[in-house]
């Protein structure tokens, strides 16, 4: 293992950072014949589905955030018997903003909220103007037709199936907002020209077509006339006329942009509430842009003259009312007032609007257990939001929310699929998609306020305003979310009951801004300090959260759990036990920081010695989410290996901390040096007992700091060496670049003769077995050829593999081909060592080297120079295993190993993809 990986990126190794996007549409917009989609004949949505009720996304990497659980709705609701929608199959827990028909709805904020980044197709947002069109799904993928004419070179008429042989298939994560979302907030204080939205009028997906710049890149524009672009819809059925709308064409071929002309939705075929069999898809901008049912795109001088296009969506000044927008036409046809892309806004939705909280003050002392508040926040035109604020004191005073970014998992690599395309974010800065918040305070803390206030900047410092912008259509609401907080006086305590604005569908009392207005209260001016006596009884409580222990377990996880069945569960998932709480990190391994095997190599036991000793504040909080339940008794003892094991046995063993006392340091070269480690008294006979391939942890603490630090390491000591262990440490210290060096460098810097630091392992997912044999993740395969590539101190798991295979009596056939990438010639570690290798077995073993700082070579330098590509891993790597027919085991294989900082890596899937390797099945990344 590379040493203080948190310092290494690919400036540091030799590589470069990845750039995977698929630029060969920029002169053919042919499909990149390494992402083929073959879309299913026919071509159902999950809800007309007969043969497959229970249908389910298509599976994504781990690494993703994760796919939605669908719930598919399998009859019509009955409220729909009367109405032409008759045969279209929602879900019932909808709330209806429009009645009966037609179909506009959200839903419930809680549900939205918790059903993840991802919102399934049953819960999402739908705004429809009247009758969905009926479309017999048996022909639509084949047979449905989108017309492509107007200031075009070559007019088209494309099926879904021509959108998918033709053009690069892609998928892209996007949140879809109506520009009406928050509306009842607005229509409480008047009516305005809109229907109500509550506030989860929001949901996001994953969104899979060709981008329409690709097709107008096809059909080619006359740029010196055209100006918009023009998209007509199917439902004609509408008094004035389909929906269509326009936008401007340099946006519209402008790929960063994003647009898509869509047929799936989270790998489903669109529902038809969704725009089944196609739509538009514009990320950043509000849901009225988003035309579905797509049967019309017009490349046009002039922007659309559909009805609606110019009769909704508008912010019309805050001095004109509904009844003089409705009756003066002008307002409509002026382009200041239009609405494309969405504004900032955030929402609270834990505590959920009547959500009720006791807190108790019994004795005279607080309740000091703690409540986490959650919400979400989104902005528009791929504007990130870069904070979120709390205020308990109506906006007197502020703190920051935690803030997650799901979205940001997309950017970490490319990924191509047979349904989805190729899903890559690789190279993209913009932000179409939600933010999840968090804000942790203790609940006495909480009942000392008396409302909860919420706003969100974005990167542009647009921030939401804390007054309303009253407007005619009553769209793009986003002043301050406050939730209020009613206390009642009850036996032992106070009882919170938490109310949101104006909240939509049937609840068991109206919103705050409903209930000040009943009682002709100035609600768009709200003061909420009506409980101050009862705020004053809540005694002992802090003045600050910031003050506040962090707590790691959910209030409402109530579950006992045995000793017996942890134990069981620990060893078949990732459960283990801080401070007598059990969590179960089983869906964090692939996202876990220090790797999956930080946390395997506690699975089944009690973790809170070395947890608490090396995590952060945030990491902590973090592992509130993982909270199951409580121990009902202790965890039996471990036996005590020491008295178990004899000479012969192993001194590693993997649940137990064992000290090694360092006895030399040998430099290496100006950063690197060796450190020489022996066991304890009693243990000088011993083998480590480490497979080839695996790692152990090294803990120690920091001199200066005091921190304990831990961290994966390969040992360089023969395996075959008895009573010690050896580690080649490459030292990250101060410098401009690094100010404070690498946490764990400095902690080896501080060693002396005679310190100690202890080791625990073996831990990781790859041994090489000896014969040609490999165990990766449980399997065995029969390996002929292996590629190996690492940077800087990544040659320590590699040598260790090398020296197996190339010393081993019963294997003469398994080939290495090695890519070494190194700043400078004297950055090169162990090459003494690999060039011996190379003159013993140059038959097997073939070694390039590539040197990124080139200034200082010469020419007598024959190798590689500047940075490891593409064509470099072609050129000195095996080819990629071809079609296989049969199992590894039998009939040999390839793979790769891997070792080096995150840049290096991350360029390094990529480009092996590109390759053709299965990375997934064939790359490992010690």
């Amino acid at each position: 293992m590379s040493t203080d990986d948190e310092l290494l990126d690919s400036s540091s190794s030799g590589t470069h950072s990845a750039n995977t996007a698929d630029t060969s549409l920029q002169s053919s917009p042919l499909l990149n014949p390494k992402v083929i989609v073959a879309l299913p004949t026919p071509f159902f949505p999950a809800s007309l589905e007969e043969e497959d009720p229970n249908r389910q996304c298509p599976p994504l990497p781990s690494t993703f955030p994760p796919l939605p659980y669908n719930e598919t709705p399998r009859t019509a609701a009955q409220v729909d018997v009367q109405t032409p929608d008759a045969w279209i199959k929602r879900d019932p827990g909808l709330i209806r903003l429009t009645g009966k028909h037609p179909f506009n709805t959200e839903g419930v904020l809680s549900a939205v909220f918790d059903a993840g980044f991802l919102t399934p197709a049953h819960l999402h947002v739908v705004r429809n103007h009247g009758a969905v069109p009926q479309i017999s799904p048996n022909t639509a993928y084949a047979e449905w037709k989108i017309e492509i004419h107007g200031l075009v070179t070559r007019p088209i008429i494309l099926s879904v199936q021509d959108l998918a042989r033709l053009f690069t298939v892609r998928t892209l994560p996007m949140t879809l907002c109506c520009a009406g979302n928050r509306r009842k907030e607005q229509n409480v204080v008047r009516k305005s020209l809109g229907f109500d939205w509550g506030s989860a009028g929001v949901s996001t997906s994953l969104w899979t077509g060709v981008y329409l710049a690709d097709i107008l890149d096809y059909v080619g524009v006359d740029k010196r006339r055209a100006k918009h672009v023009i998209f007509e819809g199917a439902d004609t059925n509408l008094p004035k006329g389909p929906y269509g709308t326009s936008q401007r064409l340099t946006w519209a071929m402008n790929r960063e942009k994003g647009m898509l002309i869509a047929w799936a939705m989270n790998g489903l075929p669109l529902e038809p509430d969704h725009g089944f069999p196609v739509r538009l898809i514009v990320p950043g901008q509000i849901g009225g842009r988003m035309v579905k049912w797509l049967t019309r795109i017009e490349v046009s001088e002039i922007e659309s003259n559909h009805y609606l296009h110019y009769w909704d969506n508008k912010v019309l000044p805050m001095t004109l009312t509904p009844e003089q927008a409705r009756n003066e036409p002008k307002w409509w046809y002026d382009p200041s007032y239009i609405i494309t892309e969405l504004n900032v806004n955030s929402v609270i939705a834990k505590p959920a609007h009547a959500e009720t909280l006791f807190v108790s003050t019994s004795q005279g002392t607080c309740d000091e257990k703690s409540y986490t508040l959650r919400g979400f926040g989104y902005a528009g035109g791929g504007r990130r939001v870069t904070r979120i604020e709390i205020s308990l004191d109506e906006g007197s005073t502020w703190a920051l929310a935690d803030v997650e970014y799901p979205e940001d998992k997309y950017r970490e690599t490319a990924y191509e699929h047979p349904i989805y395309g190729l899903i890559d974010l690789t190279d993209r800065d913009t932000c179409f998609c939600w933010c999840f918040w968090s804000w942790t305070i203790s609940v006495s803390t909480l009942a000392q306020s008396d409302v909860v206030t919420l706003r969100a900047m974005d990167e542009a410092m647009n921030i939401q305003p804390r007054d309303m912008y009253l407007n005619a259509t009553s769209m793009l609401n986003n002043w301050w979310f406050r939730v209020a907080i009613r206390k009642e006086k009850c036996e032992d305590g106070v009882l919170l009951t938490f109310e949101h604005p104006a909240p939509v569908g049937e609840q068991p009392f109206p919103g705050w801004m409903e209930r000040m207005r009943t009682a002709g209260e100035d609600f768009l001016n709200p003061k909420f300090g009506n409980n101050n006596e009862l705020s004053q009884k809540i005694v002992g409580s802090k003045s600050s959260h910031q003050n506040e222990e962090v707590s790691m377990v959910l209030p409402d996880v109530v579950r006992k759990i045995s000793p017996e069945e942890m134990e069981k569960q620990g060893r078949e998932r990732s459960w283990f036990v801080v401070n007598n709480e059990v969590y179960d990190a089983t869906n964090y391994l692939d996202e876990h920081p220090g790797g999956p095997d930080s946390i395997l190599l506690m699975a089944g036991q009690d973790a809170t010695e070395d947890f608490m000793a090396i995590h952060s504040s945030d990491a902590k909080k973090k592992l509130a989410e993982y909270h199951i339940g409580t121990l009902s008794a202790p965890l039996r003892p471990q036996a005590s290996t020491v008295i178990q094991r004899g000479l012969d046995a192993p001194f590693l063993d993997s649940k137990t901390w064992e000290t090694v006392s360092l006895i030399s340091i040998k430099r290496v070269n100006h950063d690197s040096l060796i450190y020489r480690f022996v066991f304890p008294p009693g243990a000088e006979k011993q083998l480590l007992g480490l497979p080839v391939g695996q790692h152990v942890f090294v803990r120690l603490r920091r001199k200066d700091t005091g921190e304990v630090i831990q961290r994966a390491y390969t040992p360089v000591s023969w395996r075959h060496v008895k009573g010690e262990i050896e580690f080649l440490i490459k030292l990250y210290l101060p410098c401009a670049q690094w100010p404070v060096g690498g946490k764990m460098s400095m902690g080896f810097d501080s060693l002396q003769i005679g310190d100690s630091v202890e080791i625990k392992g073996p831990l990781g997912l790859f041994v090489w077995l000896g014969r040609g044999m490999a165990s990766w993740r449980g399997a065995e395969r029969k390996l002929r050829e292996i590629g190996m590539v690492y940077g800087g101190s990544g040659i320590t798991p590699i040598l260790q593999v090398l020296r197996a295979i190339l010393h081993d009596d019963g294997d003469a056939e398994t080939k290495i081909y090695l890519i070494s990438a190194n700043k400078t010639e004297e950055d090169i570690l162990c090459r003494e060592e690999i060039e011996a290798l190379v003159t013993k077995n140059g038959l097997r073993l073939s070694v390039y080297y590539v040197l990124s700082s080139t200034e200082t070579l010469t020419e007598v330098w024959t190798q590689g120079r500047g940075r490891v590509d593409e064509e470099v891993l072609r050129r000195y790597l095996p080819d990629p295993p071809g079609e296989r027919t049969g199992d590894d085991s039998v009939n040999g294989g390839k793979m790769i190993l891997s070792c080096g900082p995150p840049g290096m890596i991350e360029h390094l899937r990529n480009s092996l993809r590109q390759i053709g390797w299965d990375v997934e099945r064939d790359l490992v990344v010690f």
